[in-house]
């Protein structure tokens, strides 16, 4: 049994709020989730953080979408990290697990052992994309690479695309428990500052690198301040303390933020979930001729499909799939 079976808070996502300094957050742990998600590939160590990283800043941003919603972070670069996706399902209903999943694409022949993870990205974009459901307009919101962490990227999208100051810290990696197994463990926290009108901002860039926005151009002098001490108290939190067993995420904001009176909501119990079906599999293919179909089909006559979040192998007849389809696929 691994360390995220045994402990209350593990695979949890609890909202708070400082009460004195105008500042929301979220502490998140994903620790049977993450595990499970990376269990699904093969991945080089560069590729595992980087999809941890995604993972954490994708769980701690879907919190605050709608029942039924679905947040997604799609991260595109011209490096050897080709691709990174990750999907936070919000509950059907109150009560329910959200869901979480996440996969990479990438070149290993170009992966450089010695360069950062961040590094393989290479020049790209980080973008944010919400599904509202059927008969709504998705949102999407883009800005590019920028910083030196997903999390930097993270923190550039909500000031450019929100103009919301945002901060993230997160740590992540393997953890042997005591007499059991090696599983992942990770964790961080969330700050943002509250939504207000932001008077500073003139539209001409603002004074963070590349002439992005940052909380000095969002935030008067008195929010300035409290916003600032908000970043140095969390500043202050040590990587076994986001991760570690040991420290429960109320204990956690009551050390960091005691003085800052935190109010903390009910936490988000969250799990590795994908969505993936043959039904999906034969409506993403519908809208291809049988030409297409037959050009997809192997020397074995079955044309098959395999799930890049979860590694489910779906194995079809060609003729029951396409523009054309004749009937459904019994054996699949």
């Amino acid at each position: 049994m691994t360390l995220g079976n045994l402990i209350a808070w593990d695979d949890t996502i609890l909202p708070f709020q400082l009460d004195n300094c105008d500042v929301r957050g979220r502490v998140v742990r994903l620790d049977g989730t993450l595990d499970t998600v990376l269990s699904q590939h093969n991945y080089p160590p560069a590729i595992e953080a980087l999809v941890a990283e995604a993972a954490l800043l994708t769980a701690m941003i879907g919190q605050s979408i709608k029942l039924r919603w679905k947040l997604s972070l799609q991260i595109r670069g011209d490096g050897p990290a080709r691709l990174i996706a990750t999907d936070y399902y919000a509950p059907e209903k109150e009560g329910d697990p959200a869901m979480v999943r996440a996969y990479a694409s990438y070149d290993e022949d170009r992966l450089d052992a010695d360069v950062a993870a961040f590094d393989q990205i290479g020049k790209g974009f980080f973008a944010v994309l919400i599904d509202q459901g059927d008969g709504k307009t998705p949102y999407s919101g883009m800005t590019p690479i920028a910083g030196n962490s997903l999390s930097d990227c993270a923190q550039v999208y909500f000031a450019q695309s929100e103009q919301l100051p945002t901060r993230f810290h997160l740590s992540f990696g393997r953890s042997i428990w005591a007499g059991g197994e090696e599983s992942w463990r990770a964790g961080g926290v969330m700050l943002q500052h509250m939504p207000k009108a932001s008077p500073h901002v003139t539209g001409e860039g603002g004074s963070g690198e590349g002439g992005v926005l940052s909380a000095d151009d969002l935030l008067g002098e008195d929010d300035k301040e409290n916003w600032n001490r908000a970043n140095i108290l969390l500043s202050s939190v040590e990587e076994l303390e986001l991760i570690g067993p040991s420290v429960s995420p109320t204990a956690l904001l009551t050390r960091l933020f005691h003085e800052e009176d935190p109010r903390v909501y009910d936490p988000q119990q969250v799990r590795f979930g994908c969505t993936c079906s043959e039904d999906r599999v034969r409506e993403s293919l519908s809208i291809y001729s049988v030409k297409d179909i037959a050009y997809m089909t192997k020397d074995n006559g079955r044309l098959t499909a395999d799930c890049q979040f979860c590694g489910a192998h779906y194995d079809l007849d060609p003729a029951t799939v396409g523009k054309d389809a004749k009937g459904q696929d019994s054996e699949a």
